[in-house]
């Protein structure tokens, strides 16, 4: 029983130390999500606006890497290498909101559980302010990791329509450019069956 009661304590006082960590993770989100969100409304705006395009800087980027390729007659692997790279950095700025969705409900509840072990043993030793104390830290913590989650979830649902849009976008104007460069378009594929009937 000694061993037990001593692994019990050991847990408590683990469990009573990660309380400052994700007290202070849970401050770091609010201001990440404070942050995120200022952006995300600036975004919002800009595309409403016709202002935002990810196409100006890759066209760029793409007709350069044409131009410098060393081998003319795999432009469409070239476009394709970097069309995938440009997708997946679409992809990866989501990552940061999907992990605040998945870690903000995860460390309300750690900020919940703790300081609620904490109240419990106060209860028992009949100290009520401090019992108190540990119940509005416990709420209050909860609060602010299903908030914190819920606008980044709200965030992710348009982001994601966004990167769908824009690499639709990338796509379309890959494979233009591709065709401009190689002195094929739509028109002349679409007549080439015809002069060969003839």
């Amino acid at each position: 029983m000694n061993i037990l009661a001593g692994l019990e304590t050991f847990l408590y006082l683990v469990s009573s130390v990660l309380l400052y960590p994700v007290v202070v993770a849970l401050v770091l989100l609010i201001f990440w999500v404070l942050l995120s969100f200022g952006g995300f409304l600036r975004e919002w705006i800009d595309r409403r606006r016709n202002h935002f395009s990810p196409l100006t800087n890759y066209l760029i980027f793409l007709k350069e890497a044409f131009r410098t390729a060393s081998d003319q007659r795999h432009l469409d692997i070239t476009a394709e290498r970097i069309l995938q790279a440009e997708e997946l950095k679409l992809v990866k700025s989501l990552d940061r909101i999907r992990f605040v969705i998945r870690t903000g409900p995860a460390l309300g509840l750690m900020g919940t559980l703790i300081p609620m072990g904490i109240s419990l043993s106060s209860l028992a030793q009949g100290d009520m302010p401090k019992m108190a104390g540990s119940m509005v830290t416990a709420f209050t913590t909860v609060v602010v990791g299903l908030a914190c989650s819920v606008i980044a979830y709200l965030m992710a649902l348009v982001k994601e329509k966004w990167v769908r849009a824009d690499m639709r976008e990338l796509e379309c104007a890959t494979e233009l450019l591709l065709r401009e460069t190689n002195g094929r378009s739509l028109p002349e594929t679409k007549e080439e069956p015809e002069d060969a009937v003839s």
